[in-house]
């Protein structure tokens, strides 16, 4: 968002006497150009930025320089607000809190009570009901990482129970339904590669510094991989999972039935991943077609009776 990324430049060169474009431009994973215009526009927001020419010039505040608390309006710190405390319930860092508390005090005294209480409207929580505390210390090392250009390695379990040893150039860090995941380029693929935090583990942060290729971040939306896969499946459920069903399929997918059920065309793949999702609905769920996914899940259920039979 550029209004944050304009901030952040300014609390750079408040701290720091000159930058060179090239150094704030991998900072930010933007094009030197984009900085320039970042630039041009604060100045034409009566921030006096210098640049200074030559192989070891960059780009400063004009010393002495106070900045202009009225830079922002009372929009723009509610937003900024906003969307740093949903970053904060995500990513617990002490240099972060250091940083928020330094965009606080931008915000002029006579308007700050109004202004955390309109940010205190809106409330983002990407945390999950119960957080798991173990992915924390690897989330912060990883962040240096990506910070440093430097490679790692960890054991990655995939989602067939297979491990394997991986040495990674380290990009991005996604936050995703309550789960963090890394993308980064994986040298024993030769490829770009996303892994699911949860599946990390014996994280190593190497002293090696690698030359950051092109990357543009992949979607994380299941296109490319799912959506061939997908095939529509017919349900009949309990009205119990209505508002599963609405988050899954959507209201247009779904239609009343008798006996307190509904019919439910809901979006499948036939995997192991997709059966368990559809058994994580117990007897509340009844597969209706077609017929070799219900036949599977008899086979399976059958499968699960013989165990407790033991």
């Amino acid at each position: 968002m550029k209004i944050e990324r304009l901030i952040s430049i300014i609390t750079i060169l408040l701290e720091r006497k000159k930058i060179s474009a090239n150094e704030l431009a991998k900072m930010f994973d933007v094009s030197i150009r984009t900085i320039y215009r970042d630039i041009e526009t604060l100045n034409l927001s009566g921030i006096p930025i210098i640049t200074y020419p030559g192989t070891n010039g960059g780009i400063g505040i004009m010393e002495g320089y106070k900045l202009d608390k009225k830079i922002f309006t009372k929009s723009d710190m509610v937003n900024i607000l906003i969307g740093m405390n949903n970053i904060e319930s995500s990513l617990l860092d002490k240099e972060f809190v250091n940083t928020f508390e330094r965009v606080k005090s931008l915000i002029p005294k006579e308007h700050m009570e109004q202004i955390e209480s309109k940010s205190n409207e809106v409330k983002i929580d990407n945390t999950l009901w119960r957080r798991n505390n173990i992915i924390q210390p690897d989330i912060k090392e990883i962040k240096k990482a990506i910070e440093n250009n430097t490679l790692m390695s960890f054991k990655y379990c995939d989602r067939y129970a297979k491990e394997s040893l991986r040495e990674v150039e380290p990009y991005q860090l996604v936050l995703k339904e309550g789960y963090w995941y890394l993308q980064a380029y994986c040298l024993d693929r030769n490829d770009f590669r996303t892994f699911k935090l949860v599946r990390v583990s014996e994280v190593k942060i190497s002293e090696k510094v690698f030359s950051k290729r092109e990357f543009v971040s992949k979607k994380m939306d299941g296109s490319g991989w799912i959506d061939d896969k997908i095939i529509n499946i017919k349900l009949l459920v309990d009205k119990s999972l209505k508002e599963t069903m609405i988050e899954r399929c959507g209201l247009e997918n779904i239609r009343e039935s008798d006996n307190n059920k509904l019919i439910v065309d809901f979006p499948f793949v036939e995997s192991e991943l997709g059966y368990r999702l559809l058994l994580s609905y117990g007897d509340k769920c009844e597969c209706l077609s077609p017929m070799n996914v219900r036949e599977n899940l008899i086979c399976k259920i059958n499968k699960m009776l013989d165990i407790y039979k033991k």
